[in-house]
């Protein structure tokens, strides 16, 4: 195929619907390259401060404004963990700033400003000699550059620094002495499209190129003249203009003044040129930059500088049916794409002979003989690194070399050496592999364009066949938002990203949201599984970080399926924001809902707050502010029972503890009764176990693991309780099997009618409650427990309380658990020993042991404070 064939199809393929790398991913069966590959990306999201640095900060403790010593630690985009001088490695009192906000300072400031220097009060008790301590601080040379805190460039990455308007300069591809000016247009992540100064105008295909920002070859304004450049255009665009024309423009190019503010950050990252020791005339082999689909022999045509060299591709044909002329690009010696003489035959890679080559096979000994040349040798070549992370059928994303405005899905389908051969997918016609080197900057992890705003061209996603072996039942109110996946909806998103992709990098970026694991984790989530998530995700694009968030907020779940029907989205609810479908797994069994999530930084704070509410846990358990010591809203002083009261949902009708009482709960607690009866006979054949896992399937839904499907406006679910410790600790599939009730005095503890739900327990007498139970016919009566006299009430017990009793049973090793779950004696009279398996992961003799305590104490509870 033609280089003007695919050009032409290049842009041909894309297909609007929806796509999601998630989704992907998991039904092709493949992996993503790693995110750690790809070093070019990391590069530009640092801020130039490293640990070890040190740097002056006021001290907060401190009622008067003061500064002392402190050593960066650890940096996370722009926030610092700091550690003040004088700790030495003791961490109990590292502390996290914002350099955006903190009062911040490079070492020597506060003496230069007349500022007074004290220590805080640990470090005074520490050492005595404190001054002695400072003068030996500020004497070390490791201070933070005054740069990267003051002015434009504080907390700022190289990134940012790069904004559309900005005149750079770009070394010419055929000739290091030659550059030519350019001007930013859009800045993608770092990666740049450039518009040649002087080609207003003209078509883009010749005015418009593509390079990331550490590519060696391009500049900040002013260079071609300090280091005694030609300022002349690239050869193809030569022809377009009149030289006078391009005369005015060299005129206007070197009256550009160069910005010298950014200079040091932008080459801060850029790793030095190695010295290269190729002579002209030697022969390798190399891959075309234009066209990167074969490797042939080429020849070093040139050496312009120990630094660069000019690589030309064979061609023996005669000049007359050359087409284009010869093909040559500028290499130095860590190039992509050019390897010694054999490697082909070596890695059991093909070799293409060049055009015109006259013989059946091609031999390189032959053929240096013919070309009277020699083999560049092995040593001006960098060596092959011995570990490789890049993998076979891994999957990236990656620009399209022949229309490199376009990024694509891309398959890793072989790996050889440092370079790898690569798939792209979504064109309408197929093209060739094509060969990059795995530290190239065309290359990218998943989920980088949609991070940046960027359109990626994927391939149309046909209907999967594993849809139809799983159990899905999509109510009306999720096809509604799912109508964002017609064409004419995503052709529009896709526009509107277009159009939006150079705010990516503000409007549309996520800050860091925090998990305050300190915070009150209600009665949902696992304040066990919270405390095991990372301090923070993000920054980042919006939905893709609330997204992240929200998955492991679910995961952290006693009940993944519960947090996710309580997130899901509202058919009434107002529509402000992106959705999002995200799943959830229990019991074996998959569940998904469509999950509303904001777009837009301002909006972030206001979401997470209103989550944190959503899942009546304290406000500030996630979102963009980190929570020290003390929790604003207090929220340490409260329980997993107590916390509705505070912050519920107080909703009505809906079943829960009311506010600090327990006498209002008779007729929910009948009517959810009533409710599971109705439901009886969907279950009345399932096994006990079979029929413990289906809390959260629609009615109707086939049964089996691994089944997923929607959470249904009709779902058990609607009717489950306000408190997690309530609805998550009790399988629907018990109310199925539940016998009529006692009549219970009014008023009556929320947990009165609730022992005769174990009567399928009844099989191990340490977990029976037909004590409390008339007898009848179909089930007799076990033998009554060893009686227990409580001092108090258990719906009185703290968390306290509750340690201290199971501390005196024998399964006081268990009591931590208590104490990490911060259960108390209502929560206590609702555990049984399904629940106690899950939440507590016990095996089931120590949770049928612990279940016999927890009926004893049900037993007594009963006996002397029921009535």
């Amino acid at each position: 195929m033609s280089l003007e064939a695919l050009e032409s199809d290049a842009d041909s393929g894309q297909d609007v619907s929806e796509f999601n790398w998630d989704d992907y991913l998991e039904e092709s069966g493949a992996l993503s390259v790693p995110h750690h590959a790809f070093k070019h990306v990391d590069q530009g999201l640092e801020t130039g401060l490293t640990p070890g640095m040190k740097l002056e900060v006021c001290v907060r403790t401190e009622s008067e404004s003061v500064y002392w010593v402190a050593t960066i630690i650890t940096t996370c985009g722009q926030l610092l963990l700091l550690r003040y001088e004088g700790y030495q490695d003791d961490r109990r009192a590292d502390f996290w700033c914002d350099i955006m906000t903190a009062d911040l300072h490079p070492i020597g400031w506060s003496k230069q400003q007349g500022r007074m220097m004290k220590p805080p009060e640990g470090v005074r008790e520490k050492h005595q000699d404190w001054e002695a301590l400072l003068e030996k601080a500020l004497a070390e040379s490791c201070s933070v550059p005054a740069s990267l805190l003051e002015g434009a460039q504080r907390g700022c990455n190289p990134i940012d620094l790069l904004s559309p308007g900005l005149n750079v300069e770009l070394v010419d591809h055929q000739d290091a002495g030659v550059v030519w000016s350019a001007v930013i247009e859009k800045n993608i992540g770092g990666r740049l499209r450039l518009r040649y100064a002087g080609t207003d105008g003209l078509p883009e295909n010749q005015s418009i190129t593509w390079v990331f920002y550490l590519d060696p070859l391009l500049h900040l304004s002013g260079w071609a003249q300090e280091h005694n450049c030609t300022l002349r255009p690239p050869a193809a665009l030569l022809p377009l203009r009149t030289e006078p024309e391009w005369e005015e423009v060299k005129k206007s190019i070197s009256s550009q003044e160069q910005d010298s503010s950014i200079s040091e950050e932008f080459y801060r990252d850029r790793s030095a040129i190695t010295p290269h020791c190729f002579t002209e005339g030697m022969k390798l082999e190399a891959v075309d930059p234009a066209a990167p689909f074969t490797i042939s022999p080429a020849t070093v045509a040139k050496v312009f500088n120990e630094q660069f060299f000019l690589v030309l591709m064979d061609d023996m044909r005669d000049e007359a049916q050359k087409e284009g002329g010869a093909h040559s690009f500028l290499c130095h010696r860590d190039s992509p794409g050019i390897f010694p003489t054999q490697w082909s035959l070596k890695n059991g890679v093909k070799l293409s002979p060049p055009p015109g080559f006259q013989g059946q096979d091609f031999d390189w000994a032959d053929y240096l003989k013919q070309c009277e040349a020699e083999a560049a040798p092995q040593q001006c070549f960098p060596p092959d690194p011995s570990d490789q992370c890049i993998k076979e059928s891994m999957m990236l994303e990656a620009v399209n070399p022949i229309c490199p405005e376009n990024i694509h899905v891309a398959t890793v389908t072989k790996v050889k050496g440092q370079h790898m051969w690569i798939r792209l997918e979504g064109l309408k016609q197929a093209m060739p592999e094509i060969i990059v080197h795995t530290d190239s900057m065309d290359i990218f992890p998943v989920s980088w364009c949609e991070t940046n705003g960027y359109p990626l061209l994927h391939p149309c996603k046909p209907r999967v066949e594993k849809q139809r072996k799983v159990a899905v039942v999509q109510p009306e109110k999720h096809r509604v938002p799912s109508k964002d996946s017609s064409p004419d909806t995503t052709k529009q998103h896709m526009n509107s990203s277009q159009a939006e992709m150079g705010q990516a990098n503000g409007k549309y970026c996520c800050p860091k949201i925090y998990f305050n694991h300190r915070c009150f984790s209600g009665p949902y989530l696992n304040k066990g599984r919270i405390a095991e998530l990372p301090q923070c995700v993000g920054p980042g694009n919006c939905v893709l970080v609330l997204k992240e968030v929200l998955t492991l907020l679910i995961n952290s779940a006693y009940k993944p399926s519960r947090v996710l029907r309580e997130l899901q989205l509202d058919q009434e609810g107002r529509w402000q924001g992106h959705g999002e479908t995200l799943k959830a797994k229990y019991k074996g069994k998959s569940y998904r809902a469509t999950v509303e999530i904001v777009r837009t930084a301002d909006q972030v704070a206001d979401f997470c707050r209103k989550t944190c509410i959503k899942l009546e846990c304290c406000p500030n358990l996630f979102g963009p502010r980190m929570v020290l010591e003390h929790c604003s809203e207090n929220c340490s002083v409260l329980t997993k029972t107590k916390y509705t009261y505070y912050y519920g949902k107080k909703k009505s009708r809906r079943v829960g503890r009311p506010p600090g009482g327990h006498s209002n709960l008779e007729g929910g607690v009948k009517r959810r009764g009533r409710r599971r009866k109705r439901r009886k006979q969907l279950f009345v054949h399932k096994k006990r176990r079979s029929s413990a896992s289906v809390d959260n399937t629609p009615a109707g839904s086939p049964q089996g693991s691994g089944d997923e499907e929607d959470l249904d406006e009709d779902d058990s679910l609607s009717e489950d309780t306000g408190s997690e410790m309530q609805d998550e600790l009790m399988d629907d599939s018990e109310y199925s099997e539940k016998k009529s009730q006692p009549p219970t005095p009014s008023p009556s503890p929320p947990e009165t009618p609730r022992p005769t739900r174990r009567r399928r327990k009844a099989r191990s007498p340490s977990c029976s409650d037909d004590e409390n139970r008339p007898p009848s016919p179909k089930s007799p009566r076990t033998e009554v427990p060893q009686k227990l006299c409580l001092d108090s009430s258990p719906l009185e017990w703290s968390v306290t309380d509750v340690v201290r009793f199971i501390r005196t049973t024998d399964c006081a090793p268990l009591a931590r658990i208590f104490m990490d779950q911060e259960i108390d004696g209502q929560a206590l009279l609702l555990l049984n020993l399904p629940t106690v398996q899950e939440c507590m992961d016990l095996k089931l003799g120590p949770a049928i042991k612990l279940c016999h305590h927890i009926e004893r104490v049900k037993l007594a509870f009963y006996q002397q404070f029921a009535s």
